[in-house]
């Protein structure tokens, strides 16, 4: 699998939920959340299997729910230090933060 054909999903539950990438038949890429208050998810564990490594994948988890937030309305709690890492990096996102 090419890095193009890496299509993001996203699976909400009543107050978990997810975005992840199959990588492979036996092996995917997550960043998980919790749904808290006043329209904001918690995130809070981002995995990406050893042998995907160093592609960018956890990367392209983290841009999907910036825009689903900008979309949708919401504002992310990043407490997954990848993430929190993430919006240092990201001063634009400011405004998203919860």
């Amino acid at each position: 699998m090419n890095d193009n054909e890496m299509t993001v999903e996203r699976e909400d539950g009543p107050t978990r939920g997810r975005y992840f990438i199959t990588l492979s038949p036996d092996a995917e890429a997550e960043m998980t959340f919790r749904k808290g208050d006043n329209n904001t998810i918690i995130i809070d564990h981002t995995g990406v299997p050893p042998a995907f490594e160093g592609r960018g994948i956890a990367a392209k988890l983290v841009n999907k729910a910036i825009e689903d937030a900008r979309k949708q309305g919401f504002k992310i709690n990043p407490v997954c230090s990848y993430v929190v890492a993430q919006f240092r990096r990201h001063p634009e996102w400011a405004d998203l933060r919860g």
